[in-house]
């Protein structure tokens, strides 16, 4: 039995919203438990998402083969979706550190024509959100998890002029 293109509408706009998101590979771990007959090994892979306009996750995944740790860490990514508020389509609204753990992230607004002044993992981070100019600085411990953690604690606590100026119940001209 044939499908009508009705019928198979709904599985391309699945396959489209799948595509919506580049995904990258941070690190990957090898995992060893060692156990009566041996060494155990596992992989764990920290992946990050974003559609480069503002929305952008990570996820961890876990398992015995590599490509089934990614494909975890994607499908946690999903879950873990975060808005992030981008002014002048390039930067962050005002200066902010996001702490996880030992691990500390210094994001300040940049000027246009900078570029992304960071490393590693937190580039990687802030490529696939869609900004564009931005300066970084780690402080304290450099693992990737810690950093993406910190850089997403840091660009979720991010609020724009608007928002600012409802919380304090003023006009956004009063607020600059």
């Amino acid at each position: 039995m044939t499908q009508t293109k009705e019928q198979r509408r709904p599985r391309r706009q699945r396959f489209q919203q799948e595509q919506e998101f580049e995904e990258r590979v941070v690190t990957i771990n090898r995992v060893t438990k060692v156990v009566k007959g041996g060494r155990r090994f596992r992989f764990s892979a920290l992946v990050v998402i974003g559609d480069k306009k503002g929305r952008v996750g990570f996820g961890l995944g876990k398992a015995n083969e590599v490509p089934d740790a990614i494909k975890k860490g994607v499908e946690n990514a999903r879950k873990n979706i975060l808005n992030v508020h981008i002014i002048n389509n390039s930067t962050i609204p005002h200066p902010i550190t996001g702490k996880y753990g030992a691990g500390e992230v210094r994001l300040l607004p940049a000027s246009e024509g900078t570029g992304v002044i960071a490393g590693g993992s937190i580039r990687i981070v802030l490529e696939l959100a869609g900004i564009n100019d931005i300066l970084t600085k780690c402080i304290g411990s450099r693992t990737p998890i810690n950093m993406v953690r910190a850089t997403f604690e840091g660009l979720s606590r991010l609020k724009t002029v608007d928002e600012v100026a409802k919380l304090r119940e003023l006009k956004v001209d009063q607020v600059r």
